[in-house]
Formats: C-alpha cells, sequence, structure tokens
C-alpha cells in the first residue's frame, strides 16, 4: 500500500485543463486542495516506528473514502486523502505537515496520529487557518477551542473518562473516599482535572492523589499510600504497563477498591493477561464503540455492515481490531461533515461543519452514543458506557453516562 516516499494516496479522477471548467468550479481551484473533481487532504500516522500497529486507523480510511468514491464522492468530488509516515517523531511529523499544506496543498488535515505529533503542529495549523480535524489523541488540550480553534480530537479524553467515572462512583458511593493513582505528565493531569470538574469544592476533602513518573519501575509505594489512606474507589490515570501493574498490586495487597482502568489500558491481551484474568474480576473501564469481536454483537446489523465493509475495502485489515473500527467511525464522520459543507469546501466553511455536528449516529457507535460538536465544544464524543472484567471477558452494564458540562 505504502510508495517507496512512504505515502499512501487514494486519488480521485483525473484533473480537468482549466479550460475547460465551469465558472464556479474555476473559483474552486483558488481554494487549497479543491478542484471541479478533487477533494485533497492529508494525514500523518505511524506506519513505523514503535507504534506503528497504529497506522492500521487510517488505512481503514482509506478503505472508507474508497468506498465513498465508488458512491460518487462528495459534491461531484473524489476524495484524494495523502498519508505520511511520520514515524511517531514530532520533527518528522513537522516536516511532513508542511509538506501537505505548502506542496501538496490539501484542504485541511484529518486524523493525525499522537499527542507529541500533534503538539510538534497545532501552532503551526492554527496560524495557518487549516482544519486540524479529528485527531488520533486523548489528552483534554485538543478540546480547548480557544487556544486551537482549528483543532479538534475525536474520541473522549482522559478528562471526559475520569468525569464519567466519578459521577459513576459517586452514584454508588456518595460518601467514597476517591484515590488517583496519575502519571506525571498530560495524560495523567487530565484524570485530575476530570476529578475536580465533578467534585468542584468537594476535591480536597473525597481525594488523595498520588503521582508517579513513566519511567518508574514500579507503583508499589503509591498503592500502599492509597490503600492506608482508606481509599474505597481508585482511578488509575495510566498508560501502558501501569494498567496491569496496578491490578496486580492492588490484588497483592488484598485490597478491594472499586477500581477503574483507562479504555486505552483495557486490552485483554496487554494488561488483562499479564495482571492476571482473576485477579482482574471487578475491574471497570469504559467503551463508546460495538465490539466486533464480541459474540453479542454477532446479528447486530450495524457490525454486519462494517464487517462487510472492511471484507471489501481493507481485507488485509483485522476487522476485531479497536483501532479500525475507530478509523471507520473517524471517517465516517468526516463524510458526514462535508456534506454538510454543500459543496462549499473552502476551510473556513469546513471547520464551520466540523463545529455543527448535531446528534450524529454511526452503526459502530454503541445505541444512544452521538457525536456532537459545536463551537465551544470541540470534543465530539462525550459519551460512554462502562464495562467491569467478569474474569473471561468485559461486560457492559448501566446506561450511557456522560461527562459533565462545563
Amino acid at each position: 500500500m505504502m510508495k517507496s516516499d512512504r505515502r499512501t494516496i487514494l486519488a480521485g479522477a483525473a484533473g480537468v485543463a482549466a479550460s475547460m471548467l465551469l465558472p464556479g468550479a474555476a473559483r474552486a481551484q483558488n481554494l487549497p486542495g479543491v478542484t471541479a473533481t478533487e477533494l485533497k487532504f492529508g494525514s500523518t500516522t505511524s506506519f513505523s516506528g514503535p507504534v506503528s500497529a497504529l497506522g492500521t486507523i487510517n488505512k481503514a480510511q482509506l478503505g472508507y473514502f474508497k468506498m465513498i468514491n465508488e458512491q460518487g464522492g462528495i459534491a461531484g468530488r473524489k476524495l484524494t486523502y495523502i498519508v505520511y509516515d511520520d514515524g511517531f517523531s514530532p520533527p518528522k511529523t513537522l516536516e511532513q505537515a508542511r509538506r501537505l499544506i505548502e506542496q501538496d496543498e490539501v484542504a485541511f488535515l484529518f486524523a493525525n496520529l499522537g499527542t507529541g505529533p500533534n503538539s510538534a503542529i497545532v501552532k503551526y495549523v492554527n496560524s495557518l487557518g487549516v482544519p486540524h480535524l479529528f485527531l488520533g489523541v486523548n489528552g483534554d488540550k485538543w478540546g480547548d477551542y480557544k487556544t486551537y480553534p482549528w483543532s479538534m480530537g475525536f474520541g473522549p479524553s482522559a478528562r471526559v473518562e475520569a468525569q464519567i467515572y466519578v459521577k459513576y462512583a459517586l452514584q454508588q458511593k456518595p460518601n467514597a473516599k476517591i484515590g488517583l493513582l496519575f502519571q506525571n505528565d498530560d495524560f495523567g493531569r487530565d484524570y485530575v482535572i476530570g476529578a475536580k470538574d465533578v467534585l468542584g469544592d468537594r476535591y480536597d476533602s473525597m481525594v488523595k492523589a498520588v503521582s508517579f513518573e513513566v519511567t518508574d519501575p514500579s507503583i508499589s509505594s503509591q498503592l500502599i499510600q492509597l490503600q492506608g489512606a482508606g481509599v474505597d474507589v481508585l482511578l488509575s490515570g495510566v498508560t501502558g504497563k501501569f494498567g496491569a501493574l496496578a491490578i496486580r498490586g492492588i490484588s497483592e495487597l488484598g485490597w478491594k477498591p472499586m477500581h477503574f482502568i483507562p479504555v486505552g489500558v483495557s486490552s485483554v491481551a496487554a494488561t488483562i493477561n499479564p495482571a492476571g484474568a482473576e485477579r482482574s474480576i471487578g475491574t471497570i473501564t469504559s467503551v463508546y464503540t460495538k465490539d466486533p469481536g464480541d459474540p453479542a454483537w454477532s446479528n447486530d446489523a450495524g457490525v454486519k455492515t462494517y464487517k462487510a465493509f472492511m471484507a471489501k475495502y481493507y481485507p488485509e485489515g483485522n476487522p476485531d481490531d479497536f483501532f479500525n473500527v475507530h478509523g471507520f467511525i473517524s471517517a465516517a464522520v468526516l463524510v458526514q461533515l462535508l456534506r454538510q459543507c454543500n459543496g462549499d469546501f473552502s476551510r473556513k466553511s469546513i471547520m464551520a461543519q466540523a463545529n455543527n455536528l448535531k446528534d450524529v449516529e454511526n452503526p459502530m457507535l454503541l445505541p444512544g452514543i452521538k457525536v456532537n460538536t459545536s463551537p465551544t465544544n470541540h470534543n465530539p464524543l462525550r459519551q460512554m458506557q462502562l464495562q467491569r472484567w467478569n474474569g473471561k471477558q468485559w461486560e457492559r452494564f448501566g446506561s450511557i453516562i456522560e461527562g459533565a458540562k462545563l
């Protein structure tokens, strides 16, 4: 799929000579990335490097746009999606983003992967007024519409996730002693902010917060501190190996708090199995998409639609991979956004419609979860459902919960 210059392009129809264009189409020639027959946009991702597995998101998106092109494109234009490999290196991301904007002259950026890589380009793209949409990030700063009005995340942020966990915990234990185990970075601090959003003035009296560094070999001392403080609800704002370490450490202490972990460390293979399936029983996380590998969805019409798409347009991809589900959903929401532009693909128009998504549904979102944005809401997904590990699998429970209104 990738060319020697590390570029993947889903091309539209061939261009037409300017002399053959209608007057309205000729005006489109003055818009970046827009011709009479084409709408061009781009992304940076990791087809190589430490998180190359996440490059599958963009490959699923490429397949989705191919499908849309076969159906006639958007407003008579084929979609051309240019994806460059940055190897998850922020300097490379900046180089490739400049290439997309200054050489390829894309209309906008879509689904760029990673907090570090996006941080390297966010000021640049905002200074130019280039829409920077549906990013593959989980930090809350991507919802900061005042600082970065042209940027927008997609999935629920760590802050929203923490809000949801605290809201549920208070329903079950109104007088809980809440513990926050958080890594000392933007991700972990978003958990602290989310808890404060919900608790307000009660935060200091109800919460014991303990941090750690991602370079720490262990979090045993932090867990002992939290247990000693009488914590009966624990939020672990962690990534990577620390999800398994938290679950295992709690079990070894004989401690039984209501324990929440981020959706990003809920993988059975990467977290539950290393921690121990039995040790993990009762652990709670969140979810906002259907799991195509869960037999409970085997007869669901939306899952069947998704699997048929994967079989035809991305057959080498794993349909049960959450990241492919994410690619499918984000591409579909982008198509809805572009349709709302009604043929006006100026950057201003594209951003205006990015700020105007109202109750957008998708067959792979859980029932009741919808995409909503506004000029003051750059968090398209703010709803999740909780799920608990039962020893064999994640089991969803309860109703859809929405993050706090700020």
